[in-house]
């Protein structure tokens, strides 16, 4: 172990000042309503609003949606909020608070937002929804558009520039909570792997959580003490605990989420798969805020879009070891045939969410 401050300590108080300073539930859902309720009773024309379901002050998918969220606000002169449902107790009066205060357009995020939205988007038709990581509706809801993400095709490319670059011949994967996508990622990610290296073995770990950096960094450890050299993760603020991990020894790479995590590892963090919510949000928010929104609808987001793709840290590449370095640019190149072979159609990479 390193005698220099924790890492994991200091990345989880920035989490808690960041958080901190976020729009945040109360501790009960009546404090809950009553925050919500005073917070949109002056924005009942033009209110743009997103209920997030994790914590702000993850450097990844919360804190993205809230800056793109302000961005288009501020383009179009229009009011918004960010709020933070942290129990689902409250979901259904969060939303039904929105519709009262006759919201345009109301973006939550992640499957447990479904059913809440079913039981309150017909009552508020003039109230347009958006969920994001959400599968399509059955039957669609004319006022609602779910939107799905190809995360899977990334991992894939994660998983053939792993090949090329892992010492060990050992590979992990780190996700929040076992559900078919993030299976079907891990499975993407291993076959990517394989494709190049045969004898690789590939390991799957799963914290439980989105929102638990210990949980990441010790499941890391584990994995990096165990001879495995590079780990792909898929876990939003629990990424802080695996970075942690990494930043601990030498020849451990991660490959990450989000551009904001860069600067958390310079020395460690080799790459992401990028999964823009906040361009998907904007892009979806833009869409509804047009005269021909297409309701009733749910949108299939892959590769070239601009929301999901792999690259390489241009933190590591400038800090990194001489040796990886050169070996990422190599790796690269075979990356971006295969990336080519997916759009194509010539490479098919498997939608598998069994373990």
């Amino acid at each position: 172990m390193t005698n220099k401050p924790n890492a994991l300590s200091l990345l989880r108080s920035s989490i808690d000042r960041r958080s901190f300073l976020r729009y945040s539930a109360g501790a009960t859902a009546a404090a809950m309503t009553g925050a919500i309720t005073t917070a949109v009773a002056q924005a009942q024309d033009g209110l743009v609003a997103l209920v997030h379901t994790q914590a702000a002050g993850d450097a990844g998918p919360v804190d993205s949606m809230i800056a793109k969220l302000t961005q288009l606000a501020e383009e179009k002169g229009l009011q918004h909020r960010a709020i933070y449902a942290q129990d689902p107790a409250t979901y259904e009066t969060i939303f039904r608070t929105l519709g009262d205060a006759g919201a345009a357009v109301v973006v939550s995020t992640f499957n447990e937002v479904a059913e809440p939205f079913k039981a309150v988007a017909p009552d508020y038709p003039d109230t347009k929804w958006i969920q994001l990581f959400g599968d399509a509706f059955e039957p669609p809801i004319p006022n609602v558009v779910t939107v799905s993400y190809d995360y899977y095709l990334g991992c894939y490319l994660s998983g053939v520039f792993a090949g090329h670059l892992t010492k060990s011949g050992k590979v992990g994967f780190i996700g929040g909570i076992s559900i078919p996508p993030l299976n079907a990622d891990f499975n993407a990610l291993k076959a990517g792997v394989l494709s190049v290296r045969p004898d690789a073995t590939v390991t799957a770990a799963f914290a439980g959580s989105f929102q638990d950096p210990a949980k990441g960094q010790e499941i890391a450890t584990q994995m990096y003490s165990d001879g495995i050299d590079y780990i792909q993760t898929d876990a939003a603020a629990t990424d802080f605990g695996i970075i942690a991990a990494a930043n601990e020894g030498e020849g451990r790479l991660v490959s990450t989420l989000d551009p904001a995590q860069f600067k958390l590892g310079p020395k460690s963090l080799i790459s992401i798969v990028g999964l823009d919510f906040g361009v998907s949000l904007y892009n979806e928010t833009t869409k509804a805020l047009g005269a021909d929104w297409n309701g009733g609808s749910h949108v299939n987001t892959g590769l070239g879009t601009g929301v999901i793709e792999f690259m390489l840290s241009p933190l590591f590449q400038e800090q990194g070891s001489p040796e990886v370095v050169a070996k990422s640019k190599e790796a690269l190149v075979a990356v971006e045939k295969v990336r080519a072979g997916i759009l194509d159609g010539s490479v098919d990479v498997p939608f598998n969410t069994t373990l």
